[in-house]
């Protein structure tokens, strides 16, 4: 395989140039890649030969029947997602701020922490030097996609959560208990193991999550006694949120796994909550972009962790 001449430095690559290569190697077709693009396919494929003459590297294979990536490609998928994302956020937070001064976007996902939310708030309300703090729910790709994205500063969400581009500080550490049916069999029961609830279906959160969250909420992600993950569990109803997920449970349908402190906020005569012994923790986190360098983040998060040692001490 012979190189691709370099023809120009990389400064003078495009954020547009980017786009295009990310749409052809998630999509390894160029026809489907331009039509996402809404491109005719002639320029895309133009498009890419020139980027590759300007990185001066081969970043895709073609052959009649398919498009493979190259090592230098599958560098370029990745570093040119965090390139494009940062830009995006970079514009994004310079809006914010012009229409939008002193003011701190904090995202939350509705029954995260709420108790520890209200008590940064106060904490940072007694802070002069905090700006005015705004919460935001309901971000599109939950909290550290808002965070990412520039639509907020900082989020206070659960692990796991994709920390692509994020620092990260653990706020508090918590059991999960089982949700079941108040009439099932193992209702009445003081504690269980994962084996119990073999065969029992799961609610499915919708879209396409995590698969290190999806592991966490079926109670797949960490090894059994025995040494292995325990198999998955039978796919139940399709579920939005916490809500659905209790409905799901009370009629009859699945059985899940919550926080404990959720699991206070909706206690129901319709369900039993039984502590599960070999089920991994529910974590609560603080999560900033791994490059800010804004003082108000940094006071936030430290409020958050001193509200969150305060928390845990009134707590035990």
């Amino acid at each position: 395989m012979h190189p691709v001449p370099y023809t120009a430095g990389m400064d003078e690559v495009e954020l547009r140039e980017f786009r295009y290569f990310i749409a052809v190697a998630e999509e390894l077709n160029f026809t489907r890649a331009a039509a996402r693009l809404g491109l005719a396919q002639p320029p895309l494929s133009a498009a890419i030969g020139k980027l590759e003459r300007k990185l001066g590297v081969r970043l895709l294979e073609r052959t009649s029947r398919r498009v493979a990536l190259t090592p230098a490609g599958a560098v370029l998928l990745e570093q040119g997602r965090i390139a494009v994302e940062a830009a995006g956020a970079a514009i994004e937070r310079t809006r914010r701020a012009g229409i939008q001064p002193g003011r701190l976007t904090v995202a939350v996902k509705p029954g995260t922490g709420t108790d520890l939310v209200a008590q940064i708030m106060r904490r940072c309300a007694r802070d002069p030097r905090m700006p005015r703090l705004h919460i935001m729910f309901g971000h599109p790709g939950g909290p550290a996609a808002a965070v990412r994205s520039g639509a907020a500063d900082v989020a206070i969400l659960r692990a796991p959560f994709d920390r692509r581009g994020l620092d990260a500080e653990l706020l508090v550490t918590e059991r999960r208990l089982a949700v079941l049916p108040a009439d099932h069999p193992l209702a009445g029961r003081a504690e269980l193991r994962r084996a119990d609830l073999a065969g029992e279906p799961m609610p499915r959160w919708a879209g396409t999550p995590d698969p290190a969250a999806a592991a966490h909420w079926t109670g797949t992600d960490t090894p059994s006694p025995a040494g292995r993950a325990p198999d998955g569990q039978p796919d139940g109803p399709e579920i939005n949120d916490i809500s659905q997920l209790l409905a799901a449970v009370t009629l009859g349908g699945a059985v899940a796994y919550l926080p404990a402190s959720v699991a206070r906020q909706h206690n129901s005569a319709d369900v039993a909550f039984v502590p599960v012994t070999d089920l991994s923790p529910s974590e609560v986190m603080v999560a900033w972009p791994a490059t800010s360098r804004s003082r108000a983040v940094a006071a936030f998060v430290s409020a958050a962790v001193e509200a969150a040692a305060r928390h845990s001490a009134v707590s035990a």
